[in-house]
């Protein structure tokens, strides 16, 4: 077993999938929906509540769709649930500047409602599962490289959605980001991802070795859905992932709000949003790094623990430096917290079912963030203060952080993977000569 000299082929697979990520419909449909608020509200003529609820709609589908893609994944392999699902998204996005799509509320709802469904094949739980194939011992760098282009698009989205409105309107900005998604996604993935790395005869990391297929598939470690259900380390996870996913998502959607009602000034709310979005991106890549060289469940309780004390400074955070240091430290929980469940899915309950137990916990994290938007304006309007939301948002970050200390150490340690492999009978020079 050697290392390979070349730039091992799982980072093309990273850069092109970051790419792809970055011009799919999360950034444009989800990061961006702020931009869209209004444009869509004058077109359809009707109030604001009637337009979030298309949102709504869309994260319900996602959370529906999400355990089903998961199977999928490990029945079918990731590649072509990818495909087929960015394609569809890319061609219903373009589909905008049809005529068969008019002003009617329902229209808008079934459009929400579609590239959520699809969008749920084409975000982190499938694309996680080929780096995870790839990848071991720098797993969690190459997921959180992969995933930076949801940060990015978090980033640039907004800005770029608001350019096309301008242009064209509503139809005119996501139609362009369909194509998009039609010319650069789908042939990126078409031709730099490949769901194993013994198709290219590699071994995760990029240690090259001369494997027979069908014992190298036999790597694929792992318990199956059923049997993680059974452990108390799957609802450690996805009950801190409900609520931190809860808090994070009820504060940065609420964020400018927040601001306002401590009066900020337009610019700061602006500037704190851009903050957030920055600390997205620091997230993203930063736990990575942490996670490949520290003990996992410990870095989510301090980014978790850092997200809860941010989350209670903005209950009395009164200047514009505490507010954006809040905000930066509430961005880099949201993003690395796909991150670090994704990392921890593997660790303790392997590859073997990987799509399926993740595609379980993301759908959690989907809908405990709606729920946490829900709620955080639900308490305003009830109390006419954010101040009791989060308080107990606070409080409850924290309290999912302190559930990530109760995971025992990793049932799937790095290099086990490569361990597995090399203890194959296709490594047995009389397998190999056979071929």
């Amino acid at each position: 077993m050697t290392k390979s000299r070349k730039l091992f082929y799982g980072w093309r697979i990273v850069l092109a999938s970051a790419v792809a990520i970055l011009f799919g419909s999360v950034p444009i449909v989800v990061y961006s929906f702020g931009v869209f608020l209004k444009p869509l509200a004058a077109d359809f003529h009707v109030g604001r509540a009637a337009i979030s609820f298309a949102f709504s709609l869309h994260n319900v589908a996602v959370a529906a769709a999400t355990p089903l893609v998961g199977w999928l994944t490990d029945r079918f392999g990731a590649r072509k649930v990818i495909l087929s699902c960015t394609l569809v998204m890319a061609i219903v996005l373009l589909s905008n500047s049809f005529s068969f799509w008019s002003s009617r509320i329902w229209q808008l709802y079934a459009l929400f409602a579609i590239v959520g469904l699809f969008e749920a094949g084409a975000g982190p739980v499938p694309y996680s599962k080929v780096i995870s194939r790839w990848f071991d011992r720098k797993r969690g760098l190459a997921l959180a490289l992969m995933v930076s282009g949801f940060a990015f698009g978090a980033l640039v989205m907004p800005s770029f959605g608001q350019y096309l409105i301008a242009i064209g309107g509503w139809r005119f900005a996501y139609a362009t980001i369909g194509a998009a998604s039609l010319l650069i996604s789908v042939p990126l993935v078409a031709c730099f991802v490949r769901d194993r790395p013994e198709a290219l005869n590699l071994l995760p990391d990029g240690a090259a070795a001369q494997i027979a297929k069908p014992f190298s598939e036999a790597a694929e470690i792992g318990v199956n859905r059923r049997e993680a259900l059974r452990s108390s380390a799957f609802w450690l996870i996805l009950t801190s992932v409900l609520l931190v996913s809860s808090a994070i998502h009820a504060c940065f959607t609420h964020l400018p709000a927040i601001l306002a009602d401590h009066g900020s000034t337009a610019k700061t709310a602006a500037l704190a949003s851009s903050v957030l979005g920055a600390g997205v991106l620091i997230g993203r890549t930063c736990s990575g790094v942490l996670i490949d060289r520290f003990f996992a469940p410990y870095v989510a309780a301090i980014t978790y623990a850092g997200a809860g004390v941010a989350i209670g400074l903005l209950r009395i955070a009164e200047s514009g430096e505490l507010a954006l240091a809040a905000a930066l430290f509430v961005g880099f929980a949201l993003g690395a917290e796909s991150d670090i469940v994704a990392y921890l899915i593997s660790r303790y309950f392997g590859i073997h079912s990987f799509g399926a137990i993740y595609g379980t916990i993301f759908s959690g994290f989907v809908l405990a963030g709606a729920f946490g938007t829900f709620v955080m304006g639900a308490a305003f309007d009830a109390r006419h203060s954010y101040a009791l939301p989060l308080a107990l948002f606070s409080l409850a970050a924290i309290l999912g952080a302190s559930l990530m200390t109760c995971l025992g150490p990793y049932r799937y340690k790095p290099g086990a993977m490569g361990e597995v492999i090399a203890a194959q009978p296709s490594l047995e020079p009389s397998v190999l000569s056979s071929d």
